[in-house]
């Protein structure tokens, strides 16, 4: 007789001692990264820790009418702006018909977050007509460069070196007189035949608006120009605030932009190609040639020819700054320049004196879109917590009251079993808040009154699991096996419902996350986080401990306290087979007469 098959068995109990050394390992390794990151509590959303209310104030702009569906899409996008994964709970909403309110939490840089939802981000690309450092600066830096690529070739460099640069573009001094300056931007102007944004569009060049007025209303025109550009000093923020303000996109303007610190002032042609016409951008490292961090750029069919238009006409000029273009953020100067060739093919690059954090907020409002309307900043006021500190006492208390009662519930019926299961929960409590502590830092998760509720109900998905297990051991036991393989055969059925049951719980999670915004976000988001760690406790902590536990006399043997005890459970005897009698068979017997 062929002895039984005992590898599956052996295999299934064999090292649960493996499993647990490696999520204690796994709660010491987070725990270790906790301390060392220095951020060992979770962060917390503006209702429980406070943090900045802002107020905005739309404003028309170009003729945008402020309405329901402009002020929607706006919300839409300042959130999209300050909530890049969702889970940071920065709120935005509307109040009343003008005004939009952006709550931010403690421990978010307030500023950084003003500057992505007041920020228009209008990205307009315009050839440059003269240029001007203000402010003290012995030997100013260049400014930052651009470059493009060809779809037939690698893309030629359009920058220029710091040498060229500050050699034959240097413009006039800032102590030049007003008149020379004037002079000077009456000269551009006459010069410039730079495209416009519509002869881009149509590939033929024309002279910009002022360059070819001849009547008064020209002249009446440069002469404002050449007045603003006199006046402009770029070091003073007023005047960087109302520097070429209101100006149209095809006329010609002044502006603003800084390079290394120093202030320039620039007098700029129509604009030439939309910031609308950008498909995409991405912050990226210059690995090449280690220029430091810059913003890629691709362009729409339509951008891509415009692009190519304005580039090649800026390369004819032979002198700067004639030959550059000025890459005008919210009327600031983020770039300026030097085109040797034209660019096509629908690629460039923003590059400069970027640092990683500025290069992903241009690349971030890029992306996402310009805004519908302009916003003035009303009021900026600081929230406190105490309302979400008294919410969050409740709550708290709440969920003591819940855990505790689902305690007593397991000693209660369980017994000896119930301390597999509360090792169990606070071996998920514990991977739950340095999970938390960590997420806080690395993806902005903040968390809020919502996601503690989330977190409570995970208690009762947790429990779940353990009493779906033990159920299926019990079952095993009153069918008349002892306790170890009662472990084994029980696991394979307990394990098919617990994760049914777990993913059924994400799915609704995952779900929830997707098609709600905010706070609802944040509950989602931790009954999803809850869920997976289920498994993770249930696969690595729960079932290797149970079989361990398995081997202890105490519960080996079904002490009446451990929960297994086979007479409480109504265990059904071993099934025996009856054995015959050995031997022939017996035959009818035959009896004689005397």
């Amino acid at each position: 007789m062929a002895a039984p098959k005992k590898g599956r068995s052996a295999s299934a109990q064999s090292k649960p001692g493996r499993s647990l050394a490696l999520i204690l390992i796994a709660i010491a390794a987070l725990t270790g990264g906790m301390f060392a990151a220095g951020h060992t509590t979770p962060r917390l959303g503006i209702d429980l820790a406070g943090g900045t209310s802002i107020t905005l104030e739309a404003k028309a702009d170009q003729g945008s009418a402020i309405n329901k569906a402009n002020m929607d899409t706006a919300v839409e996008i300042m959130n999209r702006r300050v909530n890049g994964l969702g889970v940071s709970e920065a709120e935005v909403q509307t109040q009343g018909d003008r005004n939009i309110i952006v709550n931010i939490p403690k421990g978010t840089n307030s500023k950084e977050a003003r500057d992505q939802v007041g920020t228009t981000a209008k990205l307009y690309f315009r050839p440059v007509l003269a240029q001007d450092a203000t402010g003290s600066a012995a030997n100013p830096s260049p400014s930052p460069s651009a470059s493009g690529s060809s779809s037939a070739s690698p893309s030629p460099s359009t920058s220029a070196s710091p040498k060229e640069k500050a050699s034959s573009s240097a413009s006039p001094s800032p102590s030049a007189s007003a008149t020379s300056q004037g002079r000077s931007v009456t000269d551009a102007l006459k010069a410039d035949s730079t495209p416009s944004a519509s002869a881009s569009a149509s590939g033929k060049s024309s002279p910009s608006p002022s360059a070819s007025a001849s009547g008064g209303a020209g002249n009446d025109a440069t002469a404002k120009l050449q007045a603003e550009y006199a006046a402009l000093d770029c070091s003073k923020e007023s005047a960087r605030a109302t520097a070429g303000k209101n100006a149209k996109p095809g006329d010609p303007t002044v502006a603003c932009g800084q390079v290394d610190k120093v202030w320039y002032k620039y007098v700029l042609g129509p604009a030439a190609v939309d910031g609308t016409e950008v498909k995409k951008a991405s912050a990226v490292f210059d690995t090449q040639t280690a220029a430091g961090w810059q913003v890629n750029m691709t362009f729409t069919g339509k951008g891509a020819k415009k692009f190519g238009d304005v580039t090649g006409e800026l390369a004819k000029n032979p002198s700067p700054p004639q030959n550059e273009f000025g890459i005008v953020l919210d009327g600031e100067v983020v770039s300026s320049p030097t085109v040797r060739t034209a660019i096509t093919g629908g690629q460039a690059q923003i590059s400069g004196s970027f640092t990683q954090e500025e290069a992903q907020n241009l690349a971030n409002m890029l992306s996402y879109g310009a805004l519908p309307l302009s916003f003035k900043e009303q009021s900026v006021t600081t929230v406190t917590a105490a309302l979400g500190g008294e919410q969050l006492h409740a709550g708290l208390l709440a969920g003591a009251i819940g855990l505790a009662l689902v305690v007593i519930y397991l000693v209660a019926y369980y017994r000896g079993l119930s301390m597999i299961a509360i090792a169990s929960l606070l071996v998920s409590a514990a991977l739950t808040y340095v999970i938390m502590s960590l997420l806080g830092p690395a993806i902005n998760f903040a968390l809020n009154l919502p996601a503690v509720c989330g977190a409570i109900v995970a208690i009762g998905i947790t429990a779940d699991s353990f009493i779906v297990y033990f159920e299926r051991i019990r079952d095993e036991i009153r069918e008349g096996r002892t306790l170890r393989p009662a472990v084994e055969r029980a696991w394979p059925r307990a394990r098919r419902t617990i994760l049914v049951s777990d993913f059924v719980s994400f799915l609704a999670a995952a779900v929830l996350f997707i098609v709600t915004v905010g706070k609802v976000q944040g509950f989602a988001f931790t009954l999803g986080l809850t869920t997976v760690l289920d498994v993770v406790v249930v696969f690595f902590f729960t079932k290797p401990l149970m079989t361990l536990l398995a081997r202890r006399k105490f519960f080996a043997d079904g002490h009446k306290w451990s929960g297994l005890d086979p007479k409480s459970l109504g265990a059904k005897p071993p099934l025996r087979r009856t054995r015959r009698p050995a031997g022939p068979a017996a035959g009818p017997v035959e009896t004689k007469e005397a």
